[in-house]
């Protein structure tokens, strides 16, 4: 039985009874028979209930491509981009008709370089981009308002165009279940009060019932983020999508392109097919790795194995999470502010009521996940940076199962996940 982990720059052998372990959650195999180039010129030229976008799209006609900003360069913009600015020109669009918007959100604007590198060597000789700006209220248009009260304000620009083309990828997603599709305009190219209110969706409507019980990674489902992006993009109804999906390796294994919506469900599959593991049954103890630096090169980054450990684990079982942490806790102050300065979950989901942020957010989840769950990180962090969110951190993977045998005993089950940050768990029905 393989029981190693990676932790930092290590790679270590957890000290588990292999009778007690009842699951090692790992990627599905993923067969991949194309090039990345064939991989896309598939997705372009077959897609999901659309025509072709070469013809969508007609000559005079102007184009937005909105894309990803700087923190999803691993996406890949640069290898499809050329494909589908060749596309568009195939359908009679010129370059001087095509502008691109990097949908940043709220994320900030982004430097000369970095555009570049979302553009790839050649486009940028012939594109610049321009960056959204959620608070620049001259340069957003109110469309109307959701069911759940979200006021849809949508960038300018890209409403001012015949054409507005949506790309990036699909990954599990810990508040709407997926990224890509939909959320490419809001929280894109939507105004700050857009996205606040919809993230804000993330909570349960009354106070102290902290996050919403459907908001969670891999779920649509009756998700109130997810319904209420699909309602925002309806008022904006982009001509066409493109998504890829990212293999282990960093190179697009998958694409989907179309209507925004049927061909979004085709990219979701793929994700479960690749990263959505079918467990048996829940464990007392799991033991899950952010998969070593840089993924665990400080506490925010480790969200995504927090979240992806909670659901192979039972009701107040124990999570063992190995995350170095050189770096410190990482993220913004106001996630920091979070995790250093409330005395209880209650006030700290008083504050983020108060004033929404993902940030803040991921702050409180850590709370929220050790008021349920036993939580015990193995790091290099400073034990009293967690003290007030009854996080137990530990500098060792022995330290941390002898404490967790004092709340379980020595034939509790477990299950290992050496791969938490990308894997998520399913239980059967």
């Amino acid at each position: 039985m393989d029981k190693m982990m990676k932790y930092g720059d290590l790679e270590i052998d957890v000290p588990v009874d292999e009778k007690n372990v009842i699951e090692i959650i790992k990627s599905n195999e993923f067969k991949v028979t194309k090039s990345e180039t064939e991989v896309i010129d598939d997705a372009i030229e077959h897609p999901t209930d659309s025509a072709r976008l070469k013809e969508l799209v007609h000559a005079g006609e102007t184009v937005c491509l909105v894309i990803p900003d700087i923190t999803r360069a691993w996406q890949r913009t640069d290898i499809y981009l050329p494909k589908l600015v060749s596309e568009l020109n195939a359908g009679g669009i010129k370059d001087e008709d095509i502008i691109f918007l990097s949908a940043t959100g709220t994320h900030r604007k982004q430097t000369k370089e970095e555009h570049e590198k979302l553009l790839g060597k050649e486009l940028s000789k012939r594109f610049k981009i321009i960056d959204h700006d959620c608070l620049d209220k001259n340069n957003l248009v109110y469309l109307g308002t959701t069911n759940y009260g979200t006021p849809v304000s949508i960038n300018k620009i890209a409403l001012n165009c015949d054409h507005i083309i949506i790309t990036g990828s699909i990954i599990y997603h810990f508040l709407v279940g997926f990224s890509g599709g939909k959320k490419t305009i809001l929280p894109g190219i939507a105004s700050y009060e857009s996205i606040m209110s919809n993230h804000a969706l993330s909570l349960s409507k009354n106070f102290g019932g902290g996050t919403y019980p459907t908001v969670r990674s891999g779920n649509i489902e009756d998700n109130p983020i997810h319904i209420d992006m699909l309602e925002a993009a309806s008022f904006v109804r982009p001509t066409f999508m493109f998504n890829v999906v990212i293999g282990e390796d960093g190179t697009i294994v998958g694409a989907v392109s179309g209507n925004y919506i049927s061909a979004h469900a085709k990219g979701r599959k793929m994700i479960d097919d690749m990263d959505g593991v079918a467990i048996e049954e829940k464990s007392d103890i799991t033991i899950a790795s952010a998969c070593g630096f840089p993924k665990d090169i400080n506490l925010y980054q480790s969200i995504k194995t927090l979240i992806n450990s909670r659901a192979a684990t039972k009701d107040n079982g124990t999570l063992i999470i190995l995350s170095e942490c050189r770096e410190g806790l990482g993220g913004d102050k106001e996630v920091q502010d979070m995790l250093l300065n409330y005395n209880s979950t209650a006030e700290r989901e008083k504050s983020l009521r108060d004033k929404y942020s993902i940030s803040k957010y991921v702050g409180y989840y850590f709370s929220e996940t050790s008021d349920k769950f036993n939580v015990i990180l193995v790091s290099k962090l400073d034990p009293d940076l967690l003290k007030k969110t009854n996080i137990t951190v530990v500098k060792s993977i022995e330290e941390a199962l002898a404490l967790a045998y004092k709340t379980n005993d020595k034939n509790a089950t477990i299950t290992l996940m050496p791969h938490a940050a990308n894997t998520l768990p399913k239980l059967k029905d």
